[in-house]
């Protein structure tokens, strides 16, 4: 993560020296009021890795169907935003989709459960604190607008720091001193190519929030999840049986139900 951190560092100031791209200055200001929102982001990191050590592709994508419930009542509360009933249809349906998947989950693991847990609710802070930290951010710079690239230099800047510490708190430093794995190049060179692809998820995700909003931004997370539990199945040969396939199916199924029933009510 830290190094994934530092390549999207590395990049936007280079572009940002060659003029190729204009980057707000990062001033003590605005890294106090961005800091909250990107507390939460490395804890989203965090929790989803540790998930995924115990957990298969498949069922954290089921899973993750719980950030659109949490964030759906999180704007009811926050933002006294109300949905129609065909929303919490969907809804209930992925959060019966999420527990049938657990029972039927044939590598089932408690820790990796609690841990996606966690995940779902820092994913859905995220997403419903971002949009408001733009907002407030904004007024701290000397321009009083916040681009795309500002943000992404601003949330890799201050997840540097803290990345080092958990470094120490993993009690990492051991283990980075005796692994093989920084003696080889294609280490560094599959490490260096996910910095990049961290750094377009960072960009993506900070534009799109920027242009619509997290109920929004959770809708199109659901219909990502199709091609991403298949492909986790068939890569990872994950083992299953058909009732468990038969709820990952249905929790899909629930995400493009939700994603209909909340262009509806957009519309």
């Amino acid at each position: 993560m830290l190094y994934q951190n530092l390549i999207s560092v590395i990049v936007v100031s280079l572009l940002s020296v060659l003029e190729v791209i204009s980057t707000e200055p990062l001033t003590w200001r605005l890294m106090k009021v961005w800091l909250p929102v990107n507390v939460i982001f490395v804890g989203m990191l965090i929790t989803s890795m540790f998930s995924l050590k115990h957990i298969n592709v498949a069922m954290v994508t089921v899973l993750k169907n719980v950030t659109n419930v949490i964030t759906a009542v999180g704007e009811m509360y926050l933002f006294s935003k109300h949905h129609d009933s065909r929303v919490w249809v969907a809804l209930f349906l992925m959060v019966i989709s999420a527990i049938s998947g657990g029972i039927t989950d044939l590598s089932f693991n408690a820790i990796g459960y609690a841990w996606q847990l966690a995940n779902c609710f820092l994913t859905a802070s995220y997403s419903l604190t971002l949009r408001r930290i733009m907002d407030k951010a904004k007024q701290e710079t000397k321009s009083g607008n916040l681009n795309e690239f500002s943000m992404v230099l601003l949330n890799n800047s201050l997840s540097m720091p803290l990345g080092v510490a958990l470094i120490f708190i993993f009690q990492e430093v051991d283990y980075l001193m005796t692994t093989p794995l920084l003696r080889l190049p294609s280490f560094w060179l599959v490490m260096t190519f996910s910095g990049f692809l961290g750094l377009a998820i960072s960009f993506t995700s900070m534009w799109f929030l920027h242009q619509t909003g997290a109920t929004t931004y959770s809708l199109v997370g659901s219909l990502n999840k199709i091609p991403l539990s298949i492909a986790g199945i068939v890569l990872f040969h994950v083992p299953t049986s058909l009732e468990n396939s038969a709820s990952i199916f249905f929790g899909l199924l629930a995400g493009v139900f939700f994603a209909r029933a909340k262009m509806k009510e957009r519309s």
